[in-house]
């Protein structure tokens, strides 16, 4: 199927063949019909992306400092990866369509095969032949609404978050700055609603389309004081909607002094906020924001798990605005035809997007895009002829996720060895696209079935949600696959205790990306350890950061948790450092109601060895994060090491010190997939064992347990 995409990079506009998404249980498949190029929305990130390096730093000032920050932490070179793979991610444009549903998740009850619905949501209502959508983000269609008036649907709600925010009341004077796409909708809205309306524009075109849809008033932005005046007769107007994308503080400025006495004022659109204190606390205004379609946007648990809000709580969500538009559209409410100034078939996208380009000066309001019906929607797409191997002992990898870490870590250190880049997979088919261009796969999939059971393929690399990793070890290992499996390599003690079984059936090649042993300043802590009898006493304090409880490593059934999907790296680094393997655990945590926290994101870990060892792991979020990530420090037999965030490495003995430094962060990424590949080729034992993964998992789930009863708990 083809797609557009953008490149964050150069700016240059590009319609892609890309395999089809798969739906999930809660989503469905929609054969795009006609999607709405949202100009102003549009037109700001095809400029943005136009921008040299140097214009973008200056137009994001936050994301320069959090660069600055990650140099600080990691060095140049390796933040310089991170921050090239980042802007080389094509981004996906549209989010405004409608279209039937070919596929429909078994939790879908709303809708069947072929019913016609709208669309919404950044990357997911793309411009592209076929698109996944959750539940949450899409409508039926009436019978009476046409798919050209449908494609406008989530443009239309973003209007009518605006009006709730503002809540008029028949007969209320409201006046609507800017007169595109969502200011002529919300003059429509508030028609609908009994208010009278003026609205204003820089553009006279534009407000003669005002008029068209029901401004009773309609006036240029210079003359907006006295028109304001006369509309109001000279009381002042009961509410302001701002839907103007604009540059000027003036904008703000002027909708307090339109406004009368405890007036309101709602920004839907996108100018600079700075009130004017002098005349918003005279007048005792009401300022408002108006976020995006309405409830639920933004929040992955409504969004892409489709865990709706009660209905008696909250009326109105982004889907019931949805719903809500349609239905007005259908009682020809609101009459969308009007806006439409332009018609493209998909194919010619890129004479569209010439159409909004700073360099014309053609009129224009809604776009619509018109898809052919026949779509080409194969698995996949060969890049280059498979090359047979010559041996056996070639390793042919199947890459089954291709988001941030696999481009920026996991690819750029595999291409480096004697490996076949076979295949790779991903749900987001963009990234996918890109990603095996760039690094030279033979083949792209959509399913990570085909990678599986593909007998081409000998060696898989999973580097999805970590949800996702213990069903796809398992099916690499029944499917004869050596596995590398980003950590962590199961959320749950059923799944690990199924890993277990198959890898013993399988005698194939199992690794997790515990990369930290491997690295030099590690190895360099272990050799000079060798002859130091044990027990040790280590101590580790990671410096973690905070992360949004609503992302999903935060997710227990998506994420795992901190602990296990991030924590088990330093139990795996301590009992590597020990040389035993551990008997018992004990946790504490943090407990504070602050809910920018979770209470299992700052804890203190203690960890008994079978050799007597103990080590402190004291994991918190609590911290300045401009500061180091990773201290570690283990003594014994009267030495004492340091490691200082994988830069500098201190041995201290009889009062002497010895220093070995890295220019950058060593985390021993290139070593690890060496020494796991070599393993293969030579057909010896994994480099790190399975007991050892075992035990390292098993520790992370008695720690939850741990935290839970208060009790310290033997890992077994």
């Amino acid at each position: 199927m083809k797609q557009i995409i953008q490149s964050y990079k150069t700016g240059k506009l590009e319609i892609i063949e890309v395999p089809p998404p798969i739906a999930d249980e809660n989503g469905i498949l929609v054969q795009t019909t006609v999607s709405l190029i949202s100009a102003g929305t549009e037109k700001m990130l095809i400029e943005m992306a136009k921008k040299s390096l140097v214009g973008k730093a200056q137009a994001r000032p936050d994301l320069v400092k959090q660069v600055m920050n990650k140099i600080k932490k990691e060095g140049f070179t390796s933040t310089l990866t991170k921050v090239m793979t980042k802007l080389e991610q094509p981004i996906p444009l549209g989010y405004s369509c409608c279209g039937k549903a070919i596929f429909v998740g078994k939790n879908i009850r709303e809708i069947a095969i072929n019913e016609r619905v709208a669309c919404a949501g950044a990357g997911y209502a793309n411009h592209s032949e076929i698109n996944y959508i959750p539940r949450h983000l899409f409508a039926r269609i009436p019978p009476e609404v046409s798919d050209e008036e449908a494609a406008y649907t989530t443009v239309a709600c973003i209007a009518l978050q605006g009006v709730r925010q503002l809540n008029p009341t028949i007969g209320e004077k409201v006046v609507v700055i800017g007169a595109g796409l969502i200011g002529l909708i919300t003059v429509q809205l508030l028609k609908a609603n009994g208010c009278e309306v003026l609205a204003v524009d820089l553009d006279s075109r534009k407000l003669e389309v005002a008029k068209s849809c029901g401004a009773d008033k309609i006036c240029k932005s210079e003359d907006l004081l006295q028109a304001a005046a006369d509309f109001s007769n000279g009381l002042g107007v009961d509410g302001v909607i701002i839907a103007a994308s604009s540059k000027s503080k003036k904008i703000v400025v002027d909708a307090g002094e339109v406004s009368r006495l405890k007036g309101r004022v709602v920004m839907v659109g996108f100018t600079p906020m700075d009130l004017p204190r002098d005349i918003y606390y005279k007048k005792e205004l009401e300022f408002k924001l108006s976020m995006s379609y309405g409830p639920g946007r933004y929040d992955p648990l409504y969004e892409e798990h489709g865990i709706d809000y009660p209905f008696a709580y909250v009326r109105w969500t982004e889907k019931r605005n949805m719903e809500c538009v349609l239905n007005l559209m259908a009682q020809k409410k609101v009459n969308l035809n009007l806006l439409t100034t332009h018609r493209f078939q998909f194919e010619n996208i890129l004479d569209a997007y010439e159409l909004i380009s700073e360099k014309s000066d053609a009129f224009y309001l809604g776009i619509l895009l018109k898809y052919s019906q026949q779509v080409n929607s194969s698995p996949y797409r060969i890049i280059k002829e498979v090359v047979t191997p010559k041996s056996d002992s070639e390793i042919k990898i199947g890459l089954i996720g291709a988001g941030n870490f696999a481009q920026a870590v996991i690819l750029p250190t595999i291409k480096k060895e004697q490996v076949i880049l076979h295949s790779v997979a991903s749900l987001q088919g963009v990234n996918l696209m890109t990603t095996g261009r760039k690094f030279g796969f033979q083949k792209i999939v959509s399913d990570a079935e085909e990678i599986v059971s593909d007998q081409e393929v000998n060696t898989i690399i999973i580097a999805t949600r970590h949800n996702s990793h213990a069903e796809l070890v398992l099916k690499g290992l029944n499917n004869g696959k050596h596995v590398f499996v980003e950590k962590p390599l199961a959320i749950s003690e059923e799944q690990l205790q199924a890993i277990k079984d198959a890898y013993i059936a399988s005698q194939r090649h199992l690794m997790v990306g515990f990369n930290r042993r491997f690295s030099p300043h590690v190895v360099y802590i272990k050799d000079c350890l060798k002859n130091i009898p044990s027990p040790l006493i280590m101590n580790y304090i990671v410096n973690a950061g905070i992360i949004s409880p609503e992302h999903w490593i935060q997710d227990p059934q998506v994420g795992g948790g901190r602990i296990i999907g991030e924590v088990c790296h330093f139990i795996d680094l301590v009992q590597f450092i020990s040389g035993s393997d551990p008997v018992s655990v004990y946790a504490s945590a943090v407990k504070t109601a602050n809910k920018i926290y979770s209470n299992l994101d700052s804890l203190h870990i203690i960890i008994d060895f079978e050799n007597g060892s103990i080590a402190n792991i004291t994991y918190h979020a609590l911290g300045d994060v401009s500061l180091p990530k990773e201290y570690f420090e283990v003594s014994g037999g009267g030495v004492t090491m340091k490691l200082y965030d994988f830069k500098r490495t201190e041995f201290t003995r009889h009062g002497k010190t010895k220093k070995l430094k890295t220019h950058s962060q060593e985390k021993g990424f290139h070593q690890e997939f060496q020494s796991f590949f070599e393993s293969i080729r030579q057909n010896r034992p994994t480099p790190i064992s399975f007991s050892s993964l075992y035990a390292t998992t098993l520790t992370t789930f008695r720690i939850m347990e741990s935290l839970q009863t208060g009790l310290k708990l033997e890992v077994k």
